[in-house]
């Protein structure tokens, strides 16, 4: 309640300082866990790494691809695509970026001992071939027009300053050598990073000598800091705020709806799960999720659009799949499992649990936008069809690291597409986990269709755009029907800004120091 109070006092009374300093100074809603770009492939980690270094395949703010270190791709044969890498660019320490430093980058995700993720786009690939210091092939095993949108997800690297680093190289600089607009200058943990511009940018410099990022994941402390004066932008602008910003005309507000998919993932494998109990909190010898009604019974219990409305303020849009309308593989026959309670207690007692069972859901506290309330509020919504649930949520740090490990029953995640299709999802939040092939590196309730798999696989190998368009539609829906996860809304992405400054808004959600100007 002080800090409500704070706020709105502050939006009262706040002068705000002209824009255009030689500095800039952002607030970011959540953590960074590390510099190094392979280390884990988180979008705050991505978002940073992606100003210091550059990847091959850009993408506009629509998430649509743009030349990048390359300047164009094409098909040599159905097993090979070529690269023409730009010339000229040079790394921070003024070393030259070429073809050397692409085949390092593409082999280094498999080779260093973190949970990374980012071999999902790297396993297609079978040979590197170094025609010329800016030509590169890569050979694939079986036709894969998914190469190039691959490449829009893997960051390059020096490949003599990252030889045998780790991720501690990077956070304290001594690897963090890259070809992007910024250059490092120091990463304090939990506190902020600072970066300086690179002069030498082979593309627009940015319009700042210096940036900033405070790393505030306390919601009334990020808003505070602007209004006070000392960040000039925030991301994530808390729903119960956004109403009271959008009237303070020394505020300008930007937003678009976010492919970020704030879902559950449900541990549909083992025989026993760590965290599922009978009513009395003895642990239950057989998991019930193993059974789809049981899963089904989960989501029907799920209120969605009150979530949408209380929880979120209205800043979401319910989800009833694995990416919203507008994008590549997006099935036009689902639409968000409604409210069904009465439904939920049916499939309940039909799987064998007429008076339910308890579980714990775990999810963070410090990554996505109301993610404690949205757990809180989900486990009100189960507890009344009878799945007594119990909370616990965790710093996004502790809670990954324990997720990935496949530690609880129930978790919270949210995955947002940076490569704008739905290749991604399926392949990391749904495919049968296999890491020798880079799938299911996400999939945390290690979940299973053989039919989805292969539907999956048939669409990574089919050239015709409509024909993988359809395929990835039908093994979305294999999944969603099954309920081999739990789609609960698309986060809607939101910036504030004090008065002089624009940003376009990008629904990948990334927060780029060198979009950010001063308005005209």
């Amino acid at each position: 309640m002080i800090a409500r109070l704070l706020i709105a006092a502050l939006i009262a009374i706040a002068t705000l300082a002209p824009a255009g300093a030689a500095d800039l100074v952002i607030g970011l809603g959540a953590d960074v866990t590390s510099i190094d770009p392979h280390n884990n492939n988180a979008a705050p980690n991505n978002s940073i790494a992606e100003q210091i270094f550059n990847k091959l395949i850009e993408n506009d703010a629509r998430q649509n691809p743009k030349p990048g270190l390359a300047e164009s791709w094409r098909t040599v044969d159905d097993l090979t695509w070529e690269f023409k890498l730009r010339r000229g660019v040079k790394f921070h320490d003024g070393s030259d970026f070429t073809a050397a430093d692409v085949a390092f980058s593409i082999e280094r995700p498999s080779v260093i001992n973190t949970p990374g993720g980012f071999t999902i786009f790297t396993r297609s690939i079978t040979e590197k071939i170094i025609v010329d210091p800016y030509t590169i092939r890569l050979k694939t095993a079986a036709p894969y027009p998914n190469l190039p949108i691959d490449m829009s997800g893997l960051i390059i690297v020096s490949s003599v300053a990252a030889k045998g680093a780790l991720a501690a190289d990077f956070d304290s600089g001594k690897a963090t050598i890259g070809t992007g607009p910024w250059k490092f200058v120091r990463y304090i943990k939990g506190d902020r990073i600072e970066l300086a511009r690179n002069d030498n940018y082979w593309g627009p410099k940015p319009p700042w000598d210096k940036v900033t990022f405070r790393l505030i994941t306390s919601d009334p402390s990020r808003v505070a800091a602007l209004l006070a004066g000392d960040v000039q932008m925030i991301e994530a602008i808390p729903p119960a705020d956004y109403a009271k910003l959008k009237t303070n005309k020394d505020i300008a507000i930007f937003t678009t709806i976010s492919n970020r998919m704030i879902h559950l993932h449900l541990d549909s494998n083992r025989d026993k799960s760590p965290f599922i109990t009978d009513k009395a909190g003895k642990p239950l010898e057989k998991n019930p999720f193993k059974d789809a009604r049981v899963r089904k019974a989960v989501s029907k219990a799920i209120n969605r659009n009150a979530m949408v409305e209380r929880v979120m303020d209205g800043l979401a849009i319910p989800a009833g799949q694995l990416m919203p309308e507008g994008f590549f593989g997006v099935s036009p026959n689902l639409k968000p499992e409604p409210f069904d309670p009465d439904g939920a207690k049916k499939l309940l007692a039909e799987a064998g649990y007429p008076d339910g069972f308890g579980i714990t859901l775990h999810g963070p506290n410090n990554r996505y936008v109301n993610d404690d309330q949205i757990v809180q509020a989900v486990a009100q919504m189960l507890t009344r069809v009878g799945i007594a649930t119990k909370v616990e949520t965790l710093p996004f740090s502790v809670y990954v690291s324990r997720a990935n490990k496949v530690e609880f029953s129930a978790a919270l995640l949210g995955w947002g597409v940076s490569t704008g299709e739905a290749t991604y999802p399926l392949r990391s939040l749904i495919a049968t986990y296999n890491p020798a092939k880079g799938l299911g590196t996400w999939n945390w309730g290690r979940y299973t269709n053989p039919a989805m798999d292969a539907l999956l696989e048939q669409g990574l190998a089919t050239v015709d755009n409509a024909k993988r368009d359809k395929l990835l539609q039908q093994a979305t829906e294999l999944v969603i029907n099954d309920t081999g996860l739990i789609p609960l809304h698309f986060q809607v992405n939101t910036w504030a800004a004090r008065r002089g400054i624009v940003y376009t808004p990008r629904t990948d959600e990334r927060t780029y120091a060198h979009d950010v100007r001063a308005a005209p």
